[in-house]
């Protein structure tokens, strides 16, 4: 699928704002590739974010480490990646994020993926702001589906990256996986500018499994918001709500893959 060359519609100057009709129709007209594509509902658009807005992100990112973030190095389930909540960041980047969670941003989605009445999370629960260095990879996994804090339902991912200059020899692929996890149907380079939307569901395996191979000064860096519905029952005990890692036919003789096993059961 060749990726979508429209942006959002949101403006930068003199202060952010978001055109809600725009945003709509926006995602109105992206609607039947997204439902249509495999192995899941998704879709890729480039030049997602105005160059002005998404250069200040870029220059707003945090090089130090900021209160409460979180540190993955957990063998197969991620390694040398850092969790950035955008509470403990610049005001700057505080009035971004507030802006993906806001009713023109929600709009966007819904009309893209025909899922309404979509609930953003204030938190960011597991999102943020993600960097990994080289050598640093996530698991193909399918993602938690039940936010116990709010006791609402995931629906959505979204990820913009933050990445310019990217090489393909670098990696960092996010790589689509079949429901049966046997064959990876698509790689998606993270480039700058590039947004991948996609619905969470027990079968949307996905993750960037190989090592990266930047140069040490050089690193993968994303913006990751989802996205809930209400429960409309008592959430299902069997629903969720963990991250569960999956692993490719090559995993399965790993012992990278095993260790982290055995370190799950520990914890």
């Amino acid at each position: 699928m060749t990726p979508d060359i429209n942006r959002l519609s949101i403006t930068h100057s003199p202060e952010l704002d978001f055109d809600q009709t725009a945003a709509s129709a926006f995602g109105q007209s992206l609607a039947n590739s997204y439902v249509q594509a495999t192995p899941f509902p998704h879709i890729v658009i480039d030049n997602f974010l105005p160059e002005d807005l998404i250069a200040n992100i870029c220059s707003n990112f945090p090089v130090e480490p900021t209160a409460n973030e979180m540190l993955y190095e957990r063998g197969y389930k991620g390694q040398n990646k850092r969790q950035i909540s955008p509470n403990e960041c610049t005001p700057y980047l505080k009035a971004v994020f507030n802006a993906f969670n806001s009713a023109p941003m929600l709009q966007f989605l819904e009309k893209l993926t025909g899922i309404e009445g979509l609930i953003p999370d204030p938190y960011f629960t597991g999102g943020g702001l993600h960097e990994t260095k080289s050598g640093g990879y996530l698991g193909v996994h399918s993602d938690f589906r039940l936010n116990k804090k709010l006791n609402i339902h995931r629906r959505l991912n979204a990820i913009i990256y933050l990445n310019k200059d990217w090489q393909e020899e670098y990696g960092g692929n996010l790589e689509l996986w079949d429901a049966d996890m046997k064959t990876c149907l698509k790689k998606i380079l993270p480039i700058y500018n590039r947004c991948v939307i996609f619905n969470t569901d027990k079968d949307s395996n996905h993750g960037h499994p190989e090592p990266l191979t930047t140069p040490p000064h050089i690193t993968r860096r994303s913006i990751a918001l989802y996205y809930y519905t209400a429960a409309t029952v008592v959430a299902d005990p069997a629903q969720r709500n963990k991250t569960h890692y999956k692993p490719r036919p090559k995993d399965r003789f790993s012992l990278k893959y095993y260790i982290g096993k055995l370190i799950k059961k520990k914890n």
